[in-house]
């Protein structure tokens, strides 16, 4: 049963909603813009922002539902939640219905925080990742630096091992996801003077 899960919330992660919003909806293709990522920043530079929020919605729900019906539904709150938490990031990374390519994972990654604490860690990460998206780019040493703070949050607030496990996963995933960026030295962000 929990490989059938995986594999389902795999499946689920690998749908390119943001990219069938910009083709359906926005009558647009999203990969055309920006950095070229099916993901849902796209969709707020093809389409606006109410477009954005559906997307990013539809992105952590992704990650939030398959993960959060194994471990409050099924009960699944042993290792079993680990590959399983892996399963739908790496849908949205590897998507085969893009041939194997996907976005950068962020908003279902998210998704999956929501599926196994469901506020407590979405709150950490969200609040670490804009204070230090304010100071720090490029963006993925931005999300190093919350992963960090999620790590300390998950030993030292909720004292949860298991989770840990969740992370190790998922930041290995974000950090390959996110080698472009974190190639390059970290920086302060300038601050315009206007």
């Amino acid at each position: 049963m929990t490989l059938l899960w995986i594999l389902l919330t795999f499946f689920v992660g690998a749908l390119p909603l943001s990219v069938w919003i910009g083709r359906y909806g926005l009558k647009k293709e999203i990969t055309q813009y920006g950095d070229g990522n099916p993901g849902a920043t796209n969709v707020l530079r093809a389409g606006g922002y109410a477009w954005f929020a559906l997307a990013l919605a539809l992105d952590i729900s992704k990650g939030a539902a398959p993960v959060g019906l194994a471990y409050y539904v099924f009960g699944w709150q042993d290792w079993r939640i680990v590959p399983i938490s892996l399963a739908a990031p790496l849908g949205h990374a590897l998507s085969p219905f893009l041939n194997w390519r996907g976005g950068k994972s962020i908003a279902t990654a998210l998704g999956v925080w929501i599926g196994v604490t469901l506020w407590q860690i979405p709150l950490v990460g969200v609040v670490a990742l804009s204070l230090i998206a304010l100071f720090i780019t490029p963006s993925g040493w931005a999300v190093m630096g919350a992963l960090v703070v999620i790590l300390a949050a998950i030993l030292l607030w909720l004292q949860a091992p298991l989770l840990a496990g969740v992370w190790l996963l998922q930041t290995a995933l974000l950090i390959w996801n996110h080698r472009a960026d974190l190639a390059q030295r970290p920086r302060l962000r300038r601050i315009s003077k206007s």
